[in-house]
């Protein structure tokens, strides 16, 4: 269940109530009049199923509300009502499979700005990367893979392909890319210090790395780990189930092989840097592909449910109502 707040200036009020009445699956409807201060208006607040919801939102962006208002929704964790219940049971699909377009472009959104939080993350994810190459622990690996926040830009391709978002593009494709050059240039400048030092050799990095081999080794596996991550973690951002982002995190090797690249490149390694590139492409490839194929086959799903749970409704009516 979502609840809806609705700041609705008044001109829009009634055709906002007309619209939310006749909803199936809308209940705890409610009105303040007078409330809303930014616009001067009401405020409107309602609960929806989760599955019906797009829908609604979407009619009512087409009245304009979030031009002159705001739409806001938010999750209901917990709730009690037989009328929400029997707006659950009427709307389309299962709620934790339902995909609410605007909640997911809202988080593509906030997850591709670049930003000092996303830059620092991806900086000091790559540094670790670059000890793990060094000291070839697996561990350090999994930790900066863990650490890195590049997937969020990824899903956000995947979105703006299906979804036609030039502009999320765009702003998704810029951070991934600066994101990682800042990454692997930190990351260069540390190779160069620490080679100026003595902590790290020429043998550290071309040396026999058996743990670590993966990095700048791709192979058809490295697309296919990188494709079925990718889904997964499609599926666990536009879901109500979000438990499948941290295997995405430790299954795809690109903040390593960004890594790998930097160390190479400071120490004129270069096979190591054109393996590791390539692992890098193939990765980035195989998770925008398979998000964008995730989210199409989503969308194509779910404009044809709605048919098959008014059968599935009607079946269990027939059968008897849950208990309460």
């Amino acid at each position: 269940m979502l609840s809806l707040r609705l700041s609705v200036p008044g001109s829009l009020t009634e055709d906002v109530l007309t619209l939310l009445r006749s909803d199936d699956y809308v209940t705890g409807l409610a009105v303040h009049r007078g409330a809303s201060l930014v616009p001067p208006g009401d405020v409107v607040t309602a609960d929806i199923a989760r599955e019906g919801a797009n829908p609604v939102i979407e009619a009512l962006r087409d009245l304009g509300v979030h031009e002159e208002g705001t739409i806001r929704v938010e999750p209901v964790e917990t709730w009690l009502s037989r009328t929400g219940l029997e707006a659950e049971r009427l709307a389309p699909g299962a709620s934790a499979d339902a995909v609410v377009w605007t909640e997911v472009g809202h988080r593509a959104y906030g997850d591709s700005e670049l930003n000092w939080t996303y830059v620092s993350f991806m900086v000091l994810a790559t540094l670790i990367a670059g000890v793990a190459i060094v000291l070839d622990s697996p561990i350090l690996v999994i930790g900066a893979m863990v650490l890195g926040p590049e997937f969020g830009p990824v899903a956000a391709i995947g979105l703006a392909l299906v979804r036609r978002k030039w502009g999320l593009f765009g702003i998704a494709a810029r951070t991934l890319v600066l994101g990682f050059v800042v990454g692997m240039v930190v990351t260069f400048a540390a190779g160069l210090l620490g080679r100026l030092l003595g902590w790290v050799t020429y043998e550290d990095i071309v040396g026999e790395r058996p743990a670590t081999a993966f990095i700048y080794t791709p192979d058809r596996w490295s697309f296919v780990v990188a494709v079925v991550a990718a889904a997964a973690g499609v599926l666990s951002l536009t879901s109500a189930r979000t438990g499948g982002l941290s295997g995405v995190f430790i299954s795809v090797t690109t903040v390593p092989a960004a890594g790998n690249v930097a160390l190479g490149a400071a120490f004129g390694a270069w096979h190591e840097v054109s393996g590791s590139l390539a692992q890098l492409g193939l990765n980035l490839a195989g998770m925008a592909a398979a998000g964008a194929l995730t989210l199409a086959l989503q969308q194509a799903v779910w404009s044809r449910v709605p048919a098959r749970r008014r059968t599935l409704v009607r079946h269990r009516d027939v059968l008897g109502r849950p208990d309460w």
